[in-house]
């Protein structure tokens, strides 16, 4: 624990780069492959390619044949750039990680009955892997899905759900939080398909009533707050990540009155507001670009007045 500490402490945070044998060496290991026969003339292109990425005493580890006319490569560099570790600020989920007994244990002694939980893969999306990692009984990576917990009540509807079926069903069954995973993303889908999905739970009354949580490969908590939902969870979330995160909401708004979350609203609003900003200042640089050419058509006019 001591050489730990001591490594920590030599750590220089405003400076960070990657650790591989020295600390600051910056040493990274890189893997690909180039649509070439493997040659010299194919290493000494792989070493180039990694010098304009930014890294310095190159060494090309491994040079095999991939395939006809596929060179792949495992080159090792030491990285030049370094990031201020300091000045980092990260829009996540912000809820205590607990345990599968602890949360039961907390529904049933703050709520007294089982929060009714639906999670479906929506829209025309077929790939249930992550939605049935988090729902079904055995869980991801040694952690117990939702079916599991003794005071959840976790519905896994499965795939190609479409919203209005989703959110006719949450209101039929009073459902306190639904769940929404999303793998296809080719021309931002995903994003279109949870946009909608809010825009028709705020026309139906139950935007504020429901905790709204989605998830998948391409899914940020700042990109889940963009499209309205409450939450938004990535790779590697397990279920108790969700459960620690809806029971917590639920607490909150239980609290307060059922208002959504004050925080997510903030995020929102400050979110609205650079987005002005942006709007603005692009206005600006238009205006800006259309004023010589205003001044030159004045100019012009003045002159054919002249004459």
């Amino acid at each position: 624990m001591a050489g730990t500490k001591n490594v920590a402490a030599t750590v220089d945070l405003k400076k960070l780069r990657p650790y591989g044998d020295i600390m600051d060496d910056g040493t990274v290991q890189l893997a690909f492959t180039l649509p070439v026969e493997p040659s010299p003339e194919a290493r000494e292109a792989a070493i180039m390619l990694v010098q304009k990425m930014g890294f310095d005493q190159i060494k090309v580890a491994t040079m095999e044949k991939a395939a006809d006319g596929f060179a792949l490569f495992v080159v090792y560099g030491n990285l030049r750039h370094t990031v201020d570790f300091t000045q980092i600020k990260v829009i996540k989920v912000e809820a205590k990680k607990r345990s599968r007994d602890e949360i039961d244990e907390i529904i049933r002694t703050q709520i007294g009955r089982k929060l009714i939980i639906l999670g479906a893969c929506t829209g025309y999306d077929a790939h249930t892997v992550g939605i049935d990692a988090i729902m079904n009984m055995k869980g991801f990576a040694g952690d117990y899905g939702l079916e599991r917990y003794q005071w959840l009540d976790a519905r896994n509807l499965g795939a190609q759900v479409l919203n209005d079926d989703l959110l006719k069903l949450a209101i039929k069954e009073k459902a306190d939080a639904i769940l929404v995973s999303k793998v296809v993303t080719q021309h931002n889908i995903h994003q279109r398909d949870m946009k909608d999905l809010m825009a028709r739970a705020e026309k139906l009354g139950i935007r504020d009533k429901m905790i709204f949580v989605a998830g998948g490969p391409r899914v940020t908590h700042p990109m889940a707050l963009e499209c309205g939902f409450d939450a938004g969870f990535g790779v590697g979330t397990k279920p108790s990540d969700v459960a620690s995160y809806v029971v917590e909401e639920f607490l909150r708004r239980q609290a307060s009155g059922g208002d959504s979350s004050k925080e997510s609203k903030r995020e929102k609003v400050i979110a609205k507001k650079a987005e002005k900003l942006v709007k603005s200042i692009k206005a600006k640089v238009i205006k800006k670009s259309k004023a010589p050419k205003a001044k030159k058509k004045a100019k012009l006019k003045k002159l054919k007045k002249v004459k």
